[in-house]
């Protein structure tokens, strides 16, 4: 038994361990015929992300937002779902903390209100899934959009700046997540995703709700004959992956400096969303895993500036690698993910 643990646990580590160098490698190859060294290319790679004291701070920083909406995927993916919908949970989530901070004055209330938010813009979709039996990746695209706009307009009247037109309202001094690191971009929202990888995790393979949701994940009629009832383990699943998604958007402006504030054309809050779902694959839905994996996200984010500046690779081309090596590296997570589905 206790073999087939330590199986469960080292054979995904080799795999991704393998597609990241795979990745690395034709990353290197792109590199080179574009005619770029690959090696003062990655040098810098890592020297922006874990070089320093303010490179880490950067990487764990850039982590933050995308190991809560990898938990969104994860948990969703765990109950049998695929809901893509975190990234317009973002977005409300980020100006739900805007709101309540500049009425209240107070962080706790500001993530309480991202929460909300969260959790309330999830349930359309699960609603719909349940009730209607609506796919969640058409009901989460369309919503996705509808949230885009929404917010958009949100952001550019409501909420704009009348002394900054570039920026939102920003959060009160007094309600700001403190700083980890004094000059730097990380704050309390890191270890505020820690702890929530920490609760998925707990949820999911320690309490009664979290086994009824990887049941119906698994086999939803063995899960339904058992006595578990499948819609209502996806609409907790929806709820506790907008929690995540949510506070996702209330970290992000709440404590990440220097704005504090959701910018012009939401610039600094697009595309978490979509960025979790890789973190999820690379971290194979696993809450600890996602921790990691995030991280590895973010040193990528992180070190893509040194990349620009000291190997003087244009930023197309840093995307360009980046997207192979995030690739490379989630392609055993989806399989697996297919392998799930195909079985169900």
């Amino acid at each position: 038994m206790k073999a087939d643990k330590l199986s469960n646990i080292i054979k995904p580590l080799l795999e991704s361990l393998i597609a990241i160098i795979i990745g690395v490698v034709i990353g290197a190859v792109v590199l080179k015929v574009s005619g770029y060294s690959p090696v003062e290319a990655y040098v810098a790679l890592v020297k922006g992300a874990v070089g320093s004291l303010y490179g880490w701070s950067m990487t764990l920083s850039s982590a933050t937002p995308i190991i809560l909406t990898g938990l969104t995927f994860a948990i969703s993916a765990r109950t049998g779902i695929f809901n893509i919908g975190a990234e317009g949970t973002v977005y409300f989530g980020a100006i739900a903390a805007i709101v309540f901070t500049n009425m209240f004055a107070n962080p706790v209330l500001g993530l309480i209100g991202g929460i909300i938010a969260g959790i309330l813009w999830a349930l359309p979709a699960a609603l719909l899934k349940v009730y209607r039996g609506v796919h969640e990746v058409i009901s989460t695209i369309m919503l996705n959009w509808i949230a885009f706009y929404t917010a958009l307009y949100l952001v550019l009247g409501p909420l704009a700046n009348p002394n900054d037109p570039n920026k939102t309202l920003e959060v009160p001094a007094s309600a700001r997540l403190p700083l980890l690191m004094k000059g730097s971009e990380l704050s309390l929202a890191f270890i505020i995703a820690i702890v929530a990888a920490v609760i998925t995790y707990y949820i999911l393979w320690h309490t009664v709700l979290g086994f009824e949701l990887r049941a119906s994940g698994y086999n939803e009629r063995a899960a339904q004959y058992g006595g578990i009832n499948p819609k209502r383990a996806i609409i907790w699943s929806f709820v506790i992956g907008g929690i995540m998604s949510g506070l996702a958007g209330a970290t992000e402006v709440m404590g990440r400096p220097p704005s504090y504030a959701i910018s012009q054309g939401m610039a600094n809050i697009y595309g978490y969303g979509f960025d979790g779902i890789g973190v999820s694959l690379v971290g194979r839905n696993h809450p600890i895993g996602i921790i990691f994996s995030g991280i590895f996200f973010g040193a990528l984010k992180a070190g893509a500036t040194y990349m620009q500046i000291d190997a003087g690779v244009p930023l197309e081309m840093v995307k360009v690698v980046q997207g192979i090596i995030v690739v490379a590296v989630a392609v055993p997570g989806l399989w697996d993910l297919v392998k799930k589905v195909v079985r169900r």
